[in-house]
C-alpha cells in the first residue's frame, strides 16, 4: 500500500514524452551541416513533439548557427525530459565554453564522469573541449 504513492510521486516528477517521429531526413540535414534548415524543421516538430532528443538536435543546430541564447533553452528542455541525456550534456557543455562558462562546461563534465564510469564518447569529447579552452 506504500509503494503506490511513491510511485505516483516518482512519476509526476517525470515529464511525459510524446512519441519520436523519424529524424533520419532532419539529422542528414545536420550532417550536410545545412543547421538552418534542420532548425526550421525541428523547431516545427516542436509544436507537437516533446522529446529529448528532438531538444538536443535543435540545441546543436542553433549552437552551430551562433544562437546561443536560443540553444541553451532547448537544450534546458532536453535535460528536463531526460536529465541524464548524454549528448544534451555534452553539447551544453560546450556551449558554456562557446559563452564564457568554462566552470559551468566543468560541472557538465562531472556530471558525465557519473554518467559513464567506463567512460564514453560524450565524456571524452567534453573534456578535451574543456582542455582546449583552459589552453586558450
Amino acid at each position: 500500500m506504500l509503494v503506490a504513492p511513491f510511485g505516483m510521486a516518482f512519476a509526476a516528477d517525470t515529464p511525459a514524452s510524446t512519441d519520436l517521429p523519424d529524424l533520419a531526413p532532419i539529422r542528414a540535414k545536420v550532417y550536410a551541416k545545412d543547421y538552418q534548415s534542420a532548425a526550421d524543421d525541428l523547431r516545427a516538430l516542436t509544436a507537437t513533439v516533446k522529446h529529448a532528443d528532438l531538444y538536443n538536435l535543435l540545441g546543436f543546430s542553433l549552437r552551430n548557427l551562433g544562437q546561443y541564447d536560443e540553444a541553451a533553452k532547448w537544450y534546458r528542455e532536453a535535460l528536463y525530459y531526460d536529465p541524464d541525456h548524454r549528448n544534451a550534456i555534452e553539447y551544453q557543455g560546450e556551449l558554456f565554453i562557446k559563452t564564457g562558462q568554462l566552470q559551468r562546461a566543468k560541472n557538465n563534465v562531472q556530471k558525465l564522469e557519473f554518467l559513464c564510469l567506463q567512460g564514453c564518447l560524450e565524456l571524452t569529447q567534453l573534456r578535451e573541449a574543456v582542455a582546449a579552452a583552459e589552453k586558450r
